[in-house]
């Protein structure tokens, strides 16, 4: 058995952060072989008085404070501080199945790959979280991302969290430190363009706590639009299609708005766009609901508008933000 350090990027975790390390206490994987290493971002809640009192006490758990505050400075505070040799990132949001190590290390030995993860299965704690998580699970809601909704084993472009050989870092260097969020879709990019493969597998089980708020969410979203561009600049080809189809169509609806205020026929243009995006999101509502059943699918259309509208609008601005670093090619990617 390899030795595994199980690294944990937080911040403000009190509400979930006793579930997580509950479901790290529960794993199959010898004990002796782990160690958790969680690098805070300072929070400013009852986080750290949880973790003490809710730690295994059979896992070495090493507390980093982590300055930058962000996903990919803790990251890289952890990945540097790790002793195992595999690396597996665990989400303060979520609960791991209790094989979820063993099936990790499994498929990384089986396949050969430089990075496997699992599907992330969405759970929401009241309605809207409910139809938050119906959301994330759909094509129609998420786009091209296989992660959110693959049940076979596949090569992908990325998958949620991760596990990864150590050497992998040394080869590819550690994470965007630039990057507020997609830190792991450019570090993916790179990985596969060194010669990396990336595996999907649905044996690798988690459950995410998604947003449970609309504002929440929004926020969210926002931030994965406003950052991809930067993603963007720095790689174009790592672009997908479907990632450019929300910020075109929150465009247009800009465009048909003003157009409304000078000439009378921008009116039909607003409402055709508006009832063409309405009639797809109610019959991507009523495949999920047959699928998954109609609890909270009645917020769905509202989940999809929110998704849609504040990664459109986020990257929209981020074209505004960084408009003058279409030169700027280089992150701030430490070595290891």
């Amino acid at each position: 058995m390899p030795t595994v350090s199980l690294i944990l990027p937080i911040r403000n975790e009190a509400t979930h952060i006793r579930g997580c390390l509950q479901s790290i206490a529960q794993q199959d994987f010898p004990h002796e072989q782990m160690e958790i290493i969680i690098a805070d971002g300072l929070s400013t809640d009852d986080t750290k008085e949880v973790v003490e009192a809710f730690k295994p006490s059979d896992i070495p758990l090493i507390w980093l404070d982590n300055p930058g505050k962000i996903v990919p400075t803790g990251l890289n505070l952890a990945i540097r501080q790790a002793r195992g040799e595999i690396i597996i990132r665990v989400d303060g949001h979520t609960i791991l199945a209790p094989d979820y190590v063993r099936e990790c290390v499994r498929a990384l030995q089986r396949s050969k790959a430089e990075n496997v993860g699992g599907r992330m299965k969405p759970v929401g704690k009241n309605t809207f979280g409910k139809a938050v998580a119906m959301a994330t699970s759909s094509p129609f809601g998420i786009g091209g991302g296989r992660f959110h909704y693959s049940t076979q084993e596949e090569w992908v472009d990325t998958v949620y969290l991760g596990a990864w050989p150590k050497e992998v870092f040394q080869k590819v260097g550690l994470f965007d430190e630039e990057l507020v969020r997609d830190q792991d879709d450019e570090f993916n990019y790179r990985l596969r363009e060194a010669g990396g493969k990336i595996l999907l597998s649905p044996m690798i089980n988690s459950w995410y706590s998604v947003r449970s708020q609309p504002k929440d969410l929004w926020s969210q979203y926002y931030q994965y639009g406003l950052w991809k561009v930067r993603v963007f600049q720095k790689h174009p080809r790592q672009m997908r299609w479907s990632q450019f189809i929300p910020p075109v169509f929150v465009l247009a609806l800009l465009i048909s708005l003003l157009l409304a205020f000078i000439f009378s026929w921008g009116w039909k243009v607003l409402l055709t766009l508006a009832g063409v995006y309405l009639v797809a999101a109610f019959v991507a509502t009523l495949l999920a609901g047959m699928q998954k059943g109609w609890q909270g699918a009645w917020l769905l259309p509202l989940s999809f508008a929110i998704l849609h509208l504040s990664y459109g609008s986020g990257f929209l601005w981020g074209i505004i933000k960084f408009r003058k670093r279409w030169g700027d090619k280089f992150g701030k990617v430490p070595d290891f």
